[in-house]
């Protein structure tokens, strides 16, 4: 029923035991290195030198340039194994001839465009020697706001994004995540959700083409790699088929003014009753409101108790006056008040939900600095059926014996009900009322303090098991679990990959392996979570 991984559970254990051996010095991997990099040198176009994007240990730059993307302080350890190389590419070509060289000297290659990936895959391996190729330098965000349409490189950020479409208008935006230093590269080809999900579907729901560099070094746009393929990167995971350089993107309508609120109830002022209705009402509100509830442990009234604190966090595309009306009609149990209601433009809310004061400038939004850096743990769920009041008040409790863990319901309905679940790798559509990120973070550092906030996180995910979705227990990509199974990509591929791979993608993960073993038979494209191969 998903309570227990024993075989995924072994593989995280080796993925972690590996993870610490150190970082690689051997005279084998110094020459490894350095053929490496005459191989990038001898395969870079004259107009466009490579040797400025190449960063090896023996520079001193070398480690500013990998901690620099590090999102997770798991993996920013002396002793996590370090790349032999990282190339931060400056032109297209530099691409090309990383994937050449990679193939030919048979060094892995991590591809990395933001560094938030919740497992640290795109730049740390369990196989030796690897290499990152760095994306962050190829960032262009081109919009174009006559044709609604903008073209964004794989190593912008969503905030530079935003920031991008804001600066040339006041009423267009883009459905994706909340997190401005997220990279495009990851989250787009991974699904991409944010606030505007109920109203315009995932941000690969707004993808409409895209430029990729495939096994061969060949440069493709939607019309020359085929549709299958087009359809395989839009929520399939980018790294598993090519480097994606660029996606177009369809831009939305917004209106010049929205609403937003961050509303807390604890149990002891009837977060339960609370928290029920808006099982019931948030996936069926009307489409321009998003309502996010998280509830997180937090001291009591008495002292030395602690309890839950439920806290709803909105964004509503219109003003307050028609959102206090719609509130009043479907979810007057909140209580919500106008003074609780603020208006700004749709692109100083994705500060608001970020964190920042009110009043931030936009320009915020350029910063690739994350405003917290921690130690974490990340796990996903989806729900099918409201949970019971008695459940709800079940999972408080257990979430104040661990104290730590945070709990985030995501609501669906709207736009997500109505795409079909095979339109994009991203199966999660109809039938879900909200998905579930189970959310640890810690300060300590050492392996003891992460296998205790581990720990704590997956008991509260076995706590849940009753309450989410079975056969398959569903996850979403873009939440990287190494809990549900690593893939050594070695003979036994497809079947560690169909582990986690109908976890996150259900019934069309057979046709991703189907579009990877066609694009990619060698499958040079790989990580600890990627596409396989088809069993030759």
């Amino acid at each position: 029923m998903g309570t227990s991984f024993p075989n995924s559970k072994t593989l995280y254990l080796f993925f972690l035991i590996v993870l610490f051996i150190g970082s690689f010095s051997s005279p084998s991997k110094a020459f490894a290195n350095e053929s490496l990099t005459q191989c990038l040198i001898n395969h870079s176009q004259p107009s466009h030198p490579i040797t400025s994007a190449i960063y090896t240990p023996n520079k001193s730059s070398y480690s500013n340039v990998l901690q620099s993307y590090i999102r997770n302080l798991r993996f920013n350890t002396s002793d996590t194994p370090k790349p032999t190389l990282i190339l931060t590419a400056l032109h297209e070509s530099h691409v090309q001839a990383a994937i050449v060289c990679a193939q030919k000297l048979s060094v892995q290659m991590k591809i990395r465009s933001g560094g938030h990936d919740y497992e640290g895959i795109s730049y740390v391996s369990i196989s030796s020697p690897f290499f990152i190729l760095d994306m962050f330098n190829l960032r262009s965000v081109d919009v174009d706001i006559e044709a609604e349409m903008a073209w964004v490189q794989a190593g912008a950020t969503l905030g530079e994004v935003y920031y991008g479409i804001a600066a040339k208008s006041k009423v267009h935006g883009f459905p994706a995540g909340v997190c401005p230093t997220v990279g495009v590269g990851g989250h787009f080809s991974g699904g991409g959700y944010g606030n505007m999900m109920r109203k315009y579907g995932l941000t690969v729901d707004n993808i409409v083409d895209a430029r990729i560099i495939n096994v061969n070094g060949e440069i493709l746009d939607r019309e020359s790699m085929g549709e299958d393929l087009f359809w395989a990167i839009r929520g399939g995971g980018g790294a598993s088929f090519g480097v994606v350089l660029a996606y177009k993107i369809n831009l939305v309508r917004v209106p010049q003014t929205v609403t937003v609120f961050s509303v807390p109830r604890t149990w002891e002022q009837n977060a339960t009753e609370v928290v029920y209705k808006w099982e019931q009402v948030a996936p069926q509100l009307h489409e321009d409101l998003f309502i996010r509830l998280t509830m997180d442990v937090v001291n009591g009234t008495k002292a030395g108790e602690k309890t839950i604190r439920a806290t709803f966090i909105a964004l509503f595309l219109g003003d307050a006056q028609r959102l206090l009306s719609l509130m009043s009609n479907s979810f007057p149990e909140l209580g919500l008040r106008s003074s609780d209601c603020i208006e700004m433009s749709w692109v100083e809310s994705t500060l608001f939900w970020t964190n920042f004061p009110i009043g931030t400038p936009a320009d915020a939004l350029l910063s690739r600095t994350p405003q917290v850096l921690t130690h974490l743990k990340r796990k996903s769920d989806y729900v099918k059926q409201i949970i019971p009041k008695d459940g709800l008040e079940l999972i408080w409790r257990r979430m104040i014996e661990l104290e730590r863990p945070m709990l985030t319901f995501n609501p669906y309905g709207g736009k997500m009900g109505e795409i079909p679940a095979t339109n994009t790798p991203f199966p999660h559509r109809a039938g879900n009322l909200w998905k579930v990120q189970y959310a640890t973070n810690w300060d300590e550092n050492g392996d003891e303090a992460a296998r205790h906030y581990i720990e704590l996180t997956r008991k509260l995910y076995r706590y849940m098991t009753p309450f989410v979705s079975k056969n398959p227990r569903e996850a979403f990509l873009n939440y990287r679990d190494l809990d549900l199974g690593i893939n050594h990509n070695g003979d036994e591929s497809y079947e560690e990959g169909r582990v986690y791979g109908v976890k996150y993608f259900k019934g069309n993960f057979n046709r991703l392996v189907e579009i990877k073993t066609k694009v990619d038979p060698g499958n040079f494209f790989r990580n600890e979570q990627s596409i396989p191969v088809l069993p030759q």
